[in-house]
């Protein structure tokens, strides 16, 4: 299974970008820590980038890197789309 992945700003935080995923191109992204059974352990490197070495692997596996700034526009969509149904 290879699904996309990008780095996108942490909820609530414009400072520190982390790894998002998604299986399929039509799904939100959600951080990588939604996915136990894809996410490796964080390297115990202080202010280390979290989910680099998740990203190490899916990206060995297959997986696709999106631009951040193409992840962004389809993470506002569905932001968007969502306030709008509830």
């Amino acid at each position: 299974m290879a699904g996309q992945l990008c780095w996108l700003f942490q909820f609530e935080s414009d400072t520190e970008m982390i790894l998002h995923l998604r299986l399929e191109s039509h799904q939100p992204w959600k951080p990588y820590t939604a996915f136990p059974g894809l996410k490796v352990a964080d390297y115990p490197i202080p202010r280390g980038s979290k989910g680099w070495a998740t990203y190490q692997k899916l990206l060995k596996a297959g997986w696709t890197l999106i631009p951040t700034t193409m992840a962004n526009k389809t993470f506002i969509e569905h932001s968007s789309l969502s306030l709008k149904i509830s």
